[in-house]
């Protein structure tokens, strides 16, 4: 009961002070919101990144030529120092590479800035062309949102073929996507039946595939082929649990095949797909100290707002205090009083904050069509700091209030 008594002393005492309360709300609720909105954002972005990473397997590798850093003076870049993975390499790693259970595909992107043609109609100079092989829609995790996907006669001919990005479709027929398929479209003054159209990924996922034309990787060769044009190799295994079983027998393989001696150190690198992953949570850590940093300073301020607001209502409220003692409240009960009624100052402010954090991780995850994560550590979090400051910002005057001479309060005008 005691505690209800103090928090309607504290809403009275608020309303009483509507605006300089306010103000100190306000405070607190930018630097909670800092703190609950960002860091959603954050876990937001990651969990979105996650996903995409699953669906494109995060139990898959990539082998590449080796590159190894520049000093400093070159701003970090890295410069290649292995030749580049040629077509029969990577055709004949194709054939060799029996680890159970693992898919390999071979691709390369033939074309940068092509122009796709339907009729009087065409996109702009920034189509990728992509030669693909069986393996590639299931190892890059695409789907086929209208028509099919290559069958084995069309890619080991190397037919004029062709799946479209969902960009390229809207661009040349008008949005409606099955218009598409079976018609004949123009890339690079090559004609290519349309037999698929990928389904859209949006802004969700960093990859460019809603603007890549995809055709028999047989039938690129055939036209954009030149002695040393890299091609790429990824591996996707059933399981993570085998993966570094899996990249050794990868790499005793592809060091044949490129004809390394035993003395001889690797000129190519294997690279898991959940290393970028790694590097984006890396970097994200130092955001959320600085995300932290920045709101703890912003609390600061509203603490020392807080305590100011606190010392003045406590000189304001003299006489009150002097007839609450006189009446037989005890020094405890003016202290909690006061404690109370700044906890709730600043709880109202977290709460604020928290609400409006969590509106901008919610506008957020619908910009980037991503799914929305709670934040329930990071709500805690806030309403444990809250608390602290709360607490801290009224300790001082309440402790003064609590030791005033009821005497003398009782002559205060």
């Amino acid at each position: 009961m005691l505690l209800l008594e103090n928090i309607k002393i504290a809403l009275s005492s608020i309303k009483t002070n509507l605006l300089r309360s306010l103000l100190t709300i306000l405070i607190i609720m930018v630097g909670i919101t800092a703190l609950v909105g960002i860091l959603t954002a954050i876990d937001t972005i990651l969990y979105s990144l996650n996903d995409n990473f699953s669906n494109i397997g995060s139990n898959s590798f990539k082998i590449q030529p080796a590159y190894e850093s520049l000093k400093s003076n070159r701003h970090g870049r890295k410069k290649r120092i292995g030749d580049n993975i040629n077509f029969r390499q990577a055709m004949q790693f194709k054939e060799k590479y029996h680890f159970p259970g693992a898919k390999v595909t071979v691709f390369t992107n033939f074309v940068n800035g092509a122009t796709v043609k339907y009729k009087d109609k065409k996109t702009n100079p920034v189509i990728n062309v992509t030669g693909v092989d069986d393996n590639f829609i299931n190892v890059a995790g695409l789907e086929v949102g209208e028509g099919r996907y290559f069958n084995s006669n069309e890619l080991q001919d190397g037919m004029h073929k062709v799946i479209l990005g969902n960009q390229i479709v809207k661009s040349l027929f008008k949005s409606k996507k099955d218009r598409g398929i079976g018609k004949i479209v123009d890339i690079n003054g090559y004609n290519y039946k349309v037999i698929g159209i990928i389904k859209e990924e949006g802004t969700n996922k960093n990859t460019n595939n809603d603007q890549t034309a995809f055709i028999p990787l047989l039938n690129g060769k055939r036209y954009y082929h030149y002695e040393n044009r890299p091609y790429n190799i990824n591996v996707a295994l059933e399981s993570s649990l085998k993966m570094e079983e899996a990249i050794s027998s990868a790499t005793g393989l592809f060091r044949n095949i490129r004809k390394l001696k035993i003395k001889d150190q690797n000129d190519f690198e294997i690279t898991k797909s959940d290393n970028l992953l790694k590097m984006i949570k890396d970097a994200t850590f130092k955001i959320r100290i600085a995300t932290i940093a920045i709101a703890l300073i912003t609390l600061l301020g509203a603490a020392i707002g807080l305590m100011n607001i606190m010392l003045v209502t406590v000189t304001e409220r003299t006489r009150e205090i002097g007839i609450r003692k006189a009446t037989g409240a005890s020094n405890k009960h003016i202290l909690t009083q006061f404690l109370t009624e700044s906890v709730i100052i600043s709880q109202l402010g977290g709460i604020l904050g928290i609400l409006l954090g969590v509106i901008l991780g919610i506008v957020l995850a619908h910009y980037i069509k991503g799914q929305f994560v709670m934040p329930w550590l990071w709500i805690i979090i806030a309403l444990i700091i809250n608390t602290i400051v709360g607490l801290i910002s009224g300790v001082f005057p309440a402790i003064k209030a609590s030791k005033m001479d009821p005497i003398e309060s009782l002559r205060y005008e």
